[in-house]
């Protein structure tokens, strides 16, 4: 008997499921290795790094001599192979990270080289690409802001090392990598992309500081960008690392000097990294990180499923079935703005959280377009959990994010595919 008979799924689509399940057992058994090795791997920097239930206290004010803080910074320096870390419930988000590292590493008439084009759009301001307000940007402060895609045109994941080399100078300070696609079609860096681009910058520039954007990609692969050649590392706690535990937060990891300069930014010069109280956070950040790994394994298995069936349902996605992910973001090509939106009200209405709610599209702040967003999460923003959102325009993409429990967001994606069928939208034979 199927699992989700007693639960009323259109027959033709549980038929279906059984089929992608099968075609996609193998790369479930891949995960599940991955899953292993990523879960023992943060098991041991806990049991390495002695945290115990002291390091759960809650410290207040300044937070001087905060052993859980500290005991956090550590352990996420052990986890990522990297010599330093700075990981705090203050970080709003991965933005705010990145921010912080970029003034903390920046100087004025210094050169910031991005390689993987336009950056997701809520950087933006922070580097000064709004022509409407520079004001307290990169670009007011006298930082210059370079662009390149080496992925442009490319497939499987290659790199265009040509058109990197050329634009590589000594003038350049930072080498900026957003691993992830964001609102884009274009492939997530895999970490041996990564590494190759590492190894070129430091060998034309050995001064060049390679900053990795890493958010979605925590615990994807068997390592992370500092356990290849990256100096430094930012991301946001209520993506991958949080666990969908942590309700707030981000980190930057890294080679220790930089970490230094990070945490004088952060907080302030002379105090850098000794102050901050995590607000209560340390047992949510520490719990958070070690089931980390089982649920971003959990997101993968999710993802390829998505992607499969609606493979077979006629819909272009990206990451190809076939291909190993890089992040825990698909892309589905709806092709029309009635099934976007199906989609994105099915993913709210079968979501544990706010299933009662109809997303409807709206302005953002930093989008050309109305944008819809599906979210029934229990960490507000937290893309671990099973999310979904787009901009309306063609080709009508929806990104799609998480998935805690891999068999509740396979229900959830079989009856919003159950709804956009009964709406007529989509087809099965």
């Amino acid at each position: 008997m199927n699992e989700f008979e007693y639960l009323d799924v259109n027959k033709k689509l549980l038929n279906l499921a059984e089929i992608v399940e099968a075609e996609i057992k193998p790369q479930f058994s891949h995960i599940n290795k991955l899953m292993a090795f990523n879960e023992t791997k943060v098991l041991k920097a806990f049991i390495n790094s002695k945290v115990s239930t002291a390091h759960f206290i809650e410290s207040t004010g300044y937070g001087y001599g905060d052993a859980g803080r500290e005991k956090i910074d550590s352990l996420y320096s052990n986890v990522f192979e990297a010599q330093d870390a700075i990981v705090r419930a203050g970080f709003i988000s991965g933005t705010h990270t990145i921010s912080v590292a970029l003034f903390g590493l920046l100087r004025p008439k210094d050169v910031i080289l991005n390689v993987t084009g336009t950056p997701y759009p809520t950087i933006h301001s922070t580097i000064g690409l709004k022509t409407s307000n520079k004001k307290n940007s990169l670009i007011d402060y006298g930082i210059t802001y370079k662009e390149i895609n080496i992925l442009n045109e490319l497939t499987n994941n290659e790199i265009n090392l040509d058109i990197l080399k050329k634009s590589l100078t000594k003038k350049v300070k930072v080498v900026y990598i957003q691993r992830s696609k964001g609102y884009s079609t274009r492939p997530s860096l895999s970490i041996d992309a990564i590494e190759q681009i590492c190894n070129i910058v430091h060998s034309i520039n050995e001064n060049a500081i390679v900053l990795v954007d890493n958010c979605y990609g925590e615990f994807v692969q068997r390592k992370e960008p500092t356990a290849v050649g990256a100096d430094v590392i930012c991301g946001s706690l209520i993506k991958n690392p949080g666990g969908a535990i942590a309700k707030c937060g981000g980190y930057i990891a890294g080679k220790k000097e930089l970490i230094e300069l990070c945490a004088d930014r952060l907080s302030a010069p002379g105090l850098g990294r000794d102050v901050g109280c995590n607000m209560n956070q340390n047992k949510d950040i520490l719990l958070g990180l070690h089931v980390a790994p089982s649920f971003v394994g959990n997101a993968l298995k999710t993802s390829l499923f998505l992607r499969c069936l609606f493979y077979k349902m006629g819909f272009k996605v990206l990451p190809e079935v076939d291909a190993h992910m890089s992040d825990i973001v698909s892309v589905l090509q709806l092709n029309n703005e009635k099934a976007l939106i199906s989609f994105c009200e099915g993913i709210q209405q079968y979501s544990p959280v706010d299933s009662f709610v109809r997303p409807v599209p709206a302005e953002m702040p930093g989008y050309s377009n109305n944008v819809i967003m599906a979210a029934g999460t229990f960490v507000n923003g937290a893309s671990l959990e099973l999310t979904a959102d787009a901009q309306l325009c063609p080709p009508y993409n929806v990104f799609v994010q998480g998935g805690l429990c891999y068999y509740s967001s396979k229900y959830c994606i079989l009856k919003t595919a159950e709804k956009m069928l009964n709406e007529k939208l989509i087809e099965l034979q």
